[in-house]
């Protein structure tokens, strides 16, 4: 199958787990979506563009997207890192919740964010901001300056992303 999900059969897409390494729910609706947007509205829109994030409901759960630190290693840019253990985060001392911890990464050039790894209370809705960040292309200072509710575990990425060091 080509980008779009075509397959080498004219009017033949394919969708779901069509790789035999499975298929999360999230990522086969994807496949539907991007499937519709080309048939049906002639609205390009493709596989690559896809930048891959997913939770795990463990206990705590975890929310990760993009680049792993190992990722971002290998990538050969400039990273930094931010982290924060889930100790310090108010909204786990409040439930009393507070094994895991936070890690976002980030371009060091562009300052886009590369990826992050939330584990703890609420990280599997938490990495949606910034999942949404990373889709924008934005730089991390647009999280890094705004306001967030407390308590809550999505208030502790812009302090997070005020204290990046260089990726050891």
């Amino acid at each position: 199958m080509d980008d779009e999900l075509r397959t080498n059969v004219p009017g033949i897409w394919a969708l779901g787990d069509c790789n035999g390494k499975g298929a999360f729910t999230h990522t086969a609706y994807n496949d539907f979506e991007i499937v519709a947007a080309n048939v049906l509205e002639h609205d390009r829109r493709r596989v690559s563009d896809r930048v891959a994030v997913y939770a795990l409901y463990t206990d705590p759960p975890l929310g990760r997207v993009g680049m792993s630190v190992s990722d971002a290693r290998k990538s050969g840019r400039r990273a930094l890192v931010g982290e924060r253990p889930m100790m310090r985060v108010a909204r786990a001392i409040e439930k009393g919740e507070t094994q895991g911890f936070i890690r976002i990464l980030v371009d060091g050039d562009s300052k886009e964010i590369l990826g992050a790894s939330l584990l703890g209370p609420g990280c599997d809705e938490a990495v949606h901001a910034v999942l949404d960040l990373i889709y924008a292309k934005a730089p991390y200072t647009v999280m890094q300056r705004a306001m967030h509710i407390h308590p809550t575990v999505s208030e502790l990425l812009p302090t997070i992303l005020g204290d990046l060091k260089p990726l050891p």
